[in-house]
């Protein structure tokens, strides 16, 4: 199954995830052409470092039910069974973590040994980089491996920036993240040259005419090309499940009997595969920003439709516009953007599609609304400079004019995952259900789902994943009602798929990507509650 990217320069169909905050906007993604939102949560690490919160530990237990603790009894790891001990009795040489921009502290880093191909897993081997920190209290409890999204977040540079929100359960779980196969250190994968990415800034991610149309289907296709260039036999294997059976290799060489996740927006559902494939080998799990794992790549794209415009509209009250009104205004200055670019301070012209991606990065998270108000003031005036800087944030551009490759890792997972591949002419029929949605983000993610897999070179996998877990532990699913990304209604299917006694939903009425460590005393507690203590929510609980 897929997932949202971001973009209109680049993003990707059916992902999640950004950043979003206060004064400079961290960014997700990058460099194609197309509109497609992240799933992931650069935007939740750096929304719940703007608010400092961190929680309390400890649901009452009249509010809940004990979870099982054999997750951390003293019998040896679970074993993956077939595998060569080669793989399996790995010793991780951890050491400092090298770069220019690698983490202060007692941070540690190594490389595991997994194989290219899962069904030949004697065969030849790929290194994934892995990051931890070890506990800070007594009473250790094992690894918690976090996984942030994307698809195509680096867990080993985010981690480090994500430490405070997660200080309490730092005390007993070693924090553990990595780069997943295609990502950064571990084989990442770059498609396209920064200066090719800025031509492609150019390109109509809305085409009003058949040139126009050609023209984004053409560099579709020529993105696809440069990613088969870059990633040779390796294009076919950084599928979501080549991914979780290398969390479990993982789960195993770091010496856990259990596999205790906290997964967020895309990670969410890589941890619902990771449960279906492993269901005996989950401990305690967390799922935060919750993918619907029931839609295929046209119904990601409808669901945030769907949750982008809830988000806008729940913003323009925030001014006191009628969000109807408002919507219809910022539409219609997308239209004028889309005939003629904006200008800009640093030279460079806002497209319709910078623009729509710098509307979209304030709304990962209420706390960058007040930016929101001024770029689309700023716009509204003639001066494209606001959104273009948003815009860049959510694409990894820096002022050198280099991007960032999270948006090719994106891609190339997600179009390997995703089976259902519309053509241009399938989607023109959509396209009224999509402005139906909304009318700022509904052409947008419509045609995203014609162009993103457009013309790839290996075939996607599966309509949706398989997340039912029967037999497994309780995993725990967090829910927000004003997620932009990944609609509330996801967190609910997430819950049912898993199955019953195993899926426990916690619902949170907020804003913004993702609930834990967004300002929520009652979701922190819940969760850390579960983490650490294995109290299970009541089932239904909601958080106000």
């Amino acid at each position: 199954m897929t997932y949202p990217q971001a973009g209109m320069v680049s993003a990707g169909p059916a992902y999640y995830g950004l950043t979003a905050p206060r004064v400079s906007v961290r960014g997700a993604r990058q460099g194609v052409h197309m509109p497609r939102f992240a799933w992931w949560t650069a935007a939740v690490a750096a929304a719940a470092l703007l608010t400092g919160c961190g929680g309390s530990s400890g649901a009452s237990d009249d509010d809940a039910k004990r979870g099982s603790d054999d997750a951390f009894s003293a019998s040896a790891p679970a074993t993956s069974s077939g595998l060569p001990s080669s793989l399996t009795s790995q010793k991780l040489d951890w050491g400092r973590c090298k770069g220019a921009s690698a983490p202060s502290g007692d941070w540690q880093c190594a490389t595991v040994k997994v194989p290219l191909d899962w069904s030949k897993p004697g065969g030849e081997t790929i290194g994934v980089a892995l990051i931890r920190s070890k506990a800070t209290g007594d009473g250790r409890m094992g690894s918690l491996l976090f996984n942030f999204g994307g698809p195509g977040g680096s867990g080993v540079s985010i981690l480090p920036s994500y430490a405070n929100v997660v200080s309490k359960l730092h005390e007993r779980y070693d924090l553990v993240s990595w780069d997943p196969r295609g990502v950064g250190a571990s084989e990442g994968i770059r498609c396209r040259s920064d200066k090719a990415i800025q031509a492609a800034e150019t390109v109509d991610t809305t085409p009003d005419n058949s040139a126009e149309e050609t023209a984004y289907l053409r560099d579709a296709a020529d993105f696809g090309k440069g990613c088969a260039k870059a990633a040779g036999k390796l294009l076919a294997h950084v599928s979501t499940t080549d991914t979780a059976r290398d969390m479990d290799l993982i789960r195993e060489v770091l010496g856990d009997r259990k596999m205790h996740y906290f997964g967020i927006s895309y990670g969410t559902e890589l941890g619902g595969v990771y449960a279906h494939l492993f269901p005996t080998h989950i401990g305690r799990s967390v799922l935060d920003a919750v993918v619907d794992p029931t839609a295929d790549s046209v119904g990601h794209a409808k669901n945030q439709t769907l949750g982008f415009q809830r988000a806008l509209d729940d913003y323009l009250k925030s001014t006191g516009q009628d969000p109807k009104q408002g919507s219809r205004e910022i539409a219609d200055l997308l239209k004028r953007i889309d005939a003629k670019p904006l200008p800009t301070s640093s030279g460079r012209k806002l497209t319709q599609s910078l623009a729509l991606t710098g509307i979209v990065l304030p709304l990962y998270s209420k706390d960058s609304w007040p930016a929101l108000t001024i770029a689309l003031q700023s716009a509204q005036s003639g001066d494209g400079s606001e959104l273009l800087r948003l815009a860049d944030s959510y694409n990894e551009r820096d002022a050198s004019g280099r991007y960032g490759t999270t948006t090719h890792s994106q891609r190339v997972i997600s179009c390997l995952d995703d089976k259902q591949r519309p053509t241009a002419q399938q989607m023109k029929k959509l396209l009224p259900e999509f402005e139906k949605i909304s009318p700022v983000f509904g052409d947008f993610l419509g045609w995203d789902t014609a162009g993103w897999c457009h013309d790839w070179p290996v075939a996607g996998e599966f309509d949706h994943p398989e997340v039912s877990a029967p037999g497994a532990a309780p995993v725990l699913v967090v829910g927000n009602t004003g997620d932009p990304a990944t609609p509330y209604e996801g967190a609910q299917k997430m819950a049912d798929g898993l199955g019953k006694g195993v899926g426990v939903l916690l619902t949170w009425k907020g804003e913004g990507h993702g609930a834990y460590g967004s300002g929520s005393d009652c979701v922190d507690s819940a969760v850390n509650a579960y983490l650490l203590n294995g109290t299970v929510p009541a089932e239904g609980k909601v958080c106000s």
